[in-house]
């Protein structure tokens, strides 16, 4: 039954978006998936979008779908890159992965408005600024 299976909150992985070094690149950030866990992840599944509202029309990205085999601890994998033009719209990473023969997921959801540089943080790992969701 459904009270049976038990519900493992996902912690320790994170989310970030990062804008590129390279400043000549300035419309191109990159998002990342963060293992702060001591422990591998394994067959690692991210589903990214974006969507929203512009001119009263509602707007959405292509699905894009990533997989990791796996994740060691205490590293960082580049997901995709995300152009700075898109940061009016809700961008949402679903991901799940399979930690000690268990399957956890969870959703990241970046509103719409909160890729700026007034909720900056150093990203642990990647040791850059950015928006990250724990």
């Amino acid at each position: 039954m459904k009270r049976d299976i038990p519900i493992r909150k996902v912690e320790d992985v994170a989310v970030a978006i990062v804008p590129r070094e390279d400043l000549s690149e300035g419309e191109l950030w990159d998002t990342y998936i963060l293992n702060l866990k001591e422990n591998t992840i394994k067959s690692v599944l991210i589903s990214s979008k974006g969507y929203g509202e512009v001119k009263g029309e509602a707007l959405k990205t292509t699905t894009l779908r990533h997989f990791f085999e796996e994740i060691e601890p205490g590293s960082a994998m580049k997901i995709e890159p995300i152009q700075s033009k898109l940061f009016h719209l809700t961008h949402e990473y679903w991901i799940s992965f399979v930690l000690e023969e268990y399957m956890f997921d969870k959703k990241y959801i970046f509103v719409e408005g909160s890729i700026d540089e007034a909720h900056f943080t150093t990203i642990p790992i990647v040791n850059r600024k950015g928006v990250m969701i724990r």
